[in-house]
């Protein structure tokens, strides 16, 4: 068993809290509340938050790029304290035709520059303290993809670079052209959604860190956590604590590289989730949350994907 009580874990040479703030949720919606988001990003902040992951395309449909990552750097220049210790975490290679709300993909090194210029407008930054590859591009070759990431982290224009899902042979792939510059891999992973897996293992080899996005499952299906999954249920019913709650303490305690970035757009929400990190499971519980089986099929980044899940071995 993992150590949960940990607050902080590692990205790279970075220190950075056990349980990050995923951003998207922020901004996801037409209509979002500005102020609630920044209050939000706020109330993160204040409960000992220090890493905040956005991208590029996060935003409402037809909104246009950059909306969530200047809502996080908007709540980072209001907030009365010190920010010196927030990491933010983004992402390119992802587009959205405003249009049609298309989702669609390039990894072409010289998308990823324009991307990674953008971001630093935006963010503020001369530099990006973590930039990341959002998702595999088909149409180019994986290795020409990092070795545009390769040229921005020797170019200056970011200090340290993840991927972002990926496969056990990108993952190597990566690490072999990028080297000490890669520190992170974010990948999608939860009670119901458990094949990366085998990532999650690779990664303690390697010394890289797992950002684990969708943590209870996506957007649509976070609310309903407890009803689909019932182990995770029953143990949150006996702790007296949300089945959330329970799902980010089980994903601490499988592995020391796992930092899950859960999204919020309530205070209520995050603070929540912090609380992940006091929450002791016992061995049998675990056992109990490992032993879950889900097959499930939906909607990821505006793609159909069908996912079948087993646990642990």
């Amino acid at each position: 068993m993992t150590d949960s009580h940990s607050r902080t874990r590692r990205i790279g040479d970075l220190a950075v809290s056990a349980i990050g703030l995923g951003a998207m949720t922020l901004t996801q919606v037409r209509g979002y509340d500005e102020k609630q988001s920044i209050q939000t990003v706020h109330a993160a902040l204040d409960a000992g938050v220090t890493l905040l992951d956005t991208a590029d395309v996060y935003g409402p449909a037809g909104g246009g790029d950059g909306v969530n990552e200047l809502i996080v750097a908007k709540a980072l220049r209001h907030y009365p304290g010190s920010t010196e210790h927030v990491v933010v975490a983004t992402k390119g290679g992802h587009l959205r035709f405003p249009e049609t709300d298309t989702w669609w993909i390039d990894g072409g090194p010289e998308h990823l520059r324009r991307a990674c210029v953008a971001s630093l407008r935006r963010l503020g930054y001369d530099a990006l303290p973590l930039y990341q590859h959002h998702r595999p591009d088909p149409r180019v070759p994986y290795a020409e993809s990092m070795g545009a990431l390769k040229a921005l982290h020797d170019e200056g224009l970011v200090v340290r670079v993840g991927i972002s899902n990926a496969s056990v042979a990108q993952v190597r792939l990566a690490h072999e052209i990028l080297g000490e510059a890669l520190v992170s891999v974010q990948n999608e992973h939860s009670p119901r959604v458990r094949t990366s897996e085998p990532v999650v293992r690779l990664c303690e080899e390697l010394g890289l860190a797992f950002l684990s996005w969708g943590p209870f499952g996506g957007m649509r299906a976070a609310k309903g956590l407890g009803s689909e999954c019932e182990a995770f249920d029953d143990v949150a019913v006996a702790r007296g604590v949300s089945p959330q709650r329970v799902s980010l303490a089980w994903q601490l305690h499988t592995s020391p590289v796992i930092i899950p970035i859960p999204g919020a757009s309530r205070p209520a929400s995050i603070l929540d989730s912090l609380a992940a990190t006091d929450l002791d499971l016992t061995t049998e519980e675990l056992e109990r949350l490992n032993g879950r089986v889900v097959r499930d099929e939906r909607r990821v980044d505006g793609t159909h994907q069908k996912a079948d899940l087993h646990p642990r071995v």
